[in-house]
């Protein structure tokens, strides 16, 4: 038996030292006989052999070392590409080489194949590395496996990796294996559990299907369809349809090729009742044959269905169960957190806070926020999707449940609980996230970035963010929220307090210039479009010295706020546009935005305050207005006769004043919809009076990357760009991607 390469058929799941836990598995599925794809695994011991022949395997051990001292800090990457350099230089031992040709060319002189990592410490009962250690398809020729090999190898050291060893207690050296195993030219493909990996209900399985290759149900790039199967029988119990916009195939040249999916095959579903059935038996074999859960991954192709992998659900806890949820909510910000809970009942008790607990409050306002910036997760009585907490947790990129009405009466002070985002729910204990929720990232699979007509642009609300946020594939900012800016910059206190004082305005000027600059230096020379301070009277009321400047009001949505209180309080707006002007000096690329604008006089007014301010003979500066109240769509001619020059129409606003919805009721939640047709309608005539006016147009929401076909709708309005949050960013490119070429080829048929 071969030290370097063994087949399949000689490996069992005994066999993970050598093997890894995903060649340990693929041995295993075919000794019992089930279909498996024909291939070969590269031991561990050929991988430390060849570090051994390179003289290089103590020196990768010491640094590995040094590393996992290192792991939660930014010195981390460096350590990790240090080491990986290391596993370069030491190459393929000649001796393992000659082996890995051998079993090459017995599958295929010419043959396609998948390089596989398999860490000898993965898909074990215990841990779970999926995701973590490169894979890639379509490799062709004993030159490109060998190369691929190396980069598995080299993945054993990936700063994830490393974290995860750290986290986990595996300091041992490591070791990997990689699986060599001939391609499926898959036409669909995807994921089995044979328990429900969201409740723990081990009667049932959940299968998960997409069209051609697996890497996109792996990786979420597309919603895929759900069919929920009880084993008894087994039945078929429900089938939800996905809305896939492509398909990722094998191409010509023999590598991936993405191919848009029309939007009538997108959404038809992938397996019919008996498929789906059929797929649920063999998951039962599988289930029958370790004697615990499995997770697999499967593919159909020319009519056969193939199992690629199986490995056991390691994250399926009894406590996992109906009956462990707390409470229930509004899923407004994905993720899933572990932490122990803190009730606050305002602000001021931010002390008591520790980093990385999960906050419970009633309802958060822009004075929370350098609470909510230590928080793993935000749990709220009340609030709908677009209320504070939701806004800034979505950019935080902490998961948050809102809406739940008794999270503060239910969850205990110190009690450790899981928060799952996506979900909408809260848990007793602690959940960690199902393996196949990790996704894959590695150079086969990260999209190049494409150019679109339509600008997609992206909200913000943290300067600390910018730089992060600026390396994405974004256009610009479309939206800079202002008043979480002051209440950060001014330590929670009310602007109108501050000024009242001696050197206030200085301080002011001092502190928004700051937090400006950090943002417009970072999108050079991309534009960042800044929407004046929209206090809310019921926010900035609990500002230190809010109560007294802000009045109470019944329904502080639809009250003082926006452009009328600009002209009713003119010294803030004045010291404000001063801001702007002192910024625009050293980063031109700073624009304005007027927002919740509802008459034509108010507007007069604000603009007449900006040509009487510094900004006031900078004709470069872009003025926009929000459309936020349904108003704006009659006024917009006399709007562009003043000099706007661009309209962003703010959905959430929208939505609720044409469709008389409190947007932050979980009670209506159900009735606030952007994709309603009355809120198109509006949104179409806003877009079109726009066009004819010479006037840009955008759309701040998440609509376009979360309800299907609303992309499409807007780009055959004629909408500029669309901004959005910078989880939403790669989903919206996608959406506006696929419609402007559907338009495009729709247009060219008719020709």
């Amino acid at each position: 038996m071969s030290r370097y390469v063994r087949n399949f058929g000689e490996l069992g799941r005994s066999d993970t030292a050598i093997a890894g836990g995903k060649g340990a598995n693929l041995g295993e599925l075919t000794r019992a006989g089930l279909p498996v794809p024909a291939g070969f695994v590269v031991t561990a011991q050929a991988y430390l052999d060849s570090l051994d022949r390179g003289g290089l395997r103590a020196e990768i051990d010491e640094a590995f070392r040094a590393a996992l001292a290192v792991s939660q800090s930014p010195e981390l990457t460096a350590a990790c590409e240090r080491i990986q350099a290391l596993v370069r230089k030491a190459g393929v031992a000649d001796d393992v080489r000659a082996e890995i040709e051998a079993a090459y060319h017995q599958l295929g002189d010419h043959a396609e194949v998948a390089v596989r990592s398999s860490a000898t410490s993965e898909d074990t009962a215990g841990t779970s590395f999926a995701g973590m250690n490169a894979t890639y398809t379509n490799c062709h020729g004993i030159h490109d496996v060998l190369t691929r090999l190396i980069d598995c190898w080299a993945s054993l050291f990936g700063p994830r990796v490393v974290a995860y060893r750290a986290s986990t207690g595996l300091d041992e050296e490591p070791a990997i294996a990689v699986v060599v195993q001939l391609m499926v030219d898959s036409a669909r493909s995807g994921v089995a559990f044979t328990a429900d990996p969201s409740t723990g209900d081990r009667g049932r399985i959940v299968i998960e299907g997409a069209y051609g290759l697996g890497e996109v149900v792996v990786s979420g790039a597309v919603e895929p369809d759900t069919y929920v199967v009880a084993k008894q029988g087994p039945r078929l119990l429900h089938a939800r349809t996905g809305h896939q916009t492509h398909k990722i195939v094998r191409g010509p040249d023999g590598h991936d090729l993405r191919i848009d999916l029309d939007a009538q095959t997108g959404a038809s579903r992938v397996l019919t009742d008996d498929e789906a059935i059929e797929l649920a038996r063999l998951a039962l074999r599988v289930e029958e044959h370790y004697g615990s859960p499995q997770d697999m991954e499967w593919a159909i192709a020319d009519g056969q269905t193939w199992l690629v992998q199986s490995r056991p659900i390691t994250t399926l806890h009894e406590d996992q169960a109906a009956g462990s949820e707390l409470v229930t909510g509004l899923a407004a910000s994905p993720g899933r957190a572990v932490g122990r809970v803190r009730r606050l009942a305002g602000p001021d008790e931010g002390d008591r806070f520790l980093d990385g607990e999960i906050l419970v409050a009633v309802m958060t306002t822009p004075d929370w926020v350098p609470t909510m910036r230590r928080a793993a997760a935000l749990v709220t009585d009340g609030g709908g999707m677009t209320c504070h907490a939701a806004i800034v947790a979505r950019e935080l990129g902490v998961p948050c449940v809102v809406g739940t009405r008794n999270a503060t009466e239910v969850l205990r002070d110190g009690e450790t609980v899981t928060v799952d985002g996506a979900a909408g729910k809260v848990f007793a204990g602690r959940l960690e996230p199902a393996a196949h929720t990790v996704p894959q990232i590695t150079p086969m699979t990260v999209p190049a970035v494409e150019t679109l007509a339509t600008k997609v642009y992206v909200n913000l609300a943290m300067p600390e963010h910018a730089e992060e946020v600026a390396a994405m594939p974004v256009d610009g900012v479309g939206l800079l929220r202002a008043e979480f800016m002051v209440t950060d910059a001014l330590d929670g206190e009310h602007p109108r307090a501050l000024l009242s004082r001696d050197g206030g305005s200085e301080k002011f000027t001092a502190r928004m210039t700051e937090s400006l600059l950090r943002v417009t230096r970072a999108f050079a020379p991309r534009p960042v479009i800044y929407r004046a301070i929209d206090f809310r009277t019921n926010e900035f009321r609990h500002l230190a010295g809010g109560a007294d400047f802000e009045p109470v009001e019944d329904n502080p949505m639809i009250g003082y706020r926006g452009c009328y209180r600009y002209v009713r309080e003119p010294k803030l707006f004045a010291l404000e546009l001063s801001v702007l002007a002192k910024v625009r000096e050293q980063t031109p690329n700073l624009h304005l935005m007027i927002p919740f604008v509802r008459t034509l006089w108010e507007l007069r007014a604000c603009m007449a305050a900006i040509d009487a301010s510094p900004l006031g003979h900078d004709r470069r500066l872009h003025r926009w207005v929000m459309a936020e109240v349904p108003s704006v769509a009659y006024w917009i001619p006399e709007y562009a006769k003043l000099g706007v020059d661009g309209i962003s129409i703010g959905s959430n606003d929208l939505t609720q004043l044409v469709l008389g919805v409190d947007r932050d009721s979980e009670i209506c939640s159900e009735l606030f919809d952007e994709a309603d047709p009355a809120v198109l309608d509006t949104i179409e005539r806003i877009i079109t009076a726009a066009r004819e006016n010479g006037m840009t147009t955008s759309l701040c929401g998440q609509a376009p990357s979360t309800k299907p076909g609303f992309a499409e709708q807007l780009v055959r309005m004629g909408i500029t760009s669309v901004s959005v949050n910078r989880d939403a960013l790669a989903a919206t490119r996608s959406e506006i991607g696929s419609a402007e070429r559907r338009l495009l080829l729709r247009s060219a048929r008719e020709r």
